[in-house]
């Protein structure tokens, strides 16, 4: 595997990006772009329920709340399908029970929106890296 100066494999810099609020996946985008990562996004779970090519993805980026399902349903679905890849967690959702069925469900962070472009770069690195 190549890496960059940055220390990222060139062959894992993909981040799945799963929201529906079309304006938080743009901004994410932009945001994943300037660090030369790049960024698959899908505005619903179940337009990210057909993707397949995990092993290509140095991590996955979901919301808790989304139309049509939650980040943590997708989650098990990952789970159970024996896929391993770290997530990350974005969330508006106060509820301290949604957090700690976040927490429980194998993620290796959660972010509260709104949440700076440092800490999820720096969630980024360290989920591809395995230091989380």
């Amino acid at each position: 595997m190549l890496a960059d100066r940055s220390g990222k494999s060139k062959d894992r810099n993909r981040i799945l990006v799963v929201d529906d609020d079309l304006a938080m996946l743009r901004a994410i985008q932009r945001l994943l772009r300037q660090f030369d990562y790049e960024p698959i996004l899908f505005s619903s779970a179940q337009a990210f329920k057909g993707y397949t090519e995990f092993e290509k993805a140095a991590c996955v980026i979901l919301d808790i709340n989304l139309n049509g399902g939650s980040g943590i349903e997708l989650m098990h679905h990952l789970n159970d399908a024996g896929v391993a890849v770290p997530v990350i967690y974005i969330t508006g959702n106060e509820d301290l029970a949604v957090h700690r069925a976040a927490l429980s469900s194998g993620c290796v962070a959660l972010l509260k929106k709104p949440f700076s472009t440092r800490e999820l770069v720096e969630t980024i690195v360290k989920a591809s890296a395995g230091s989380l």
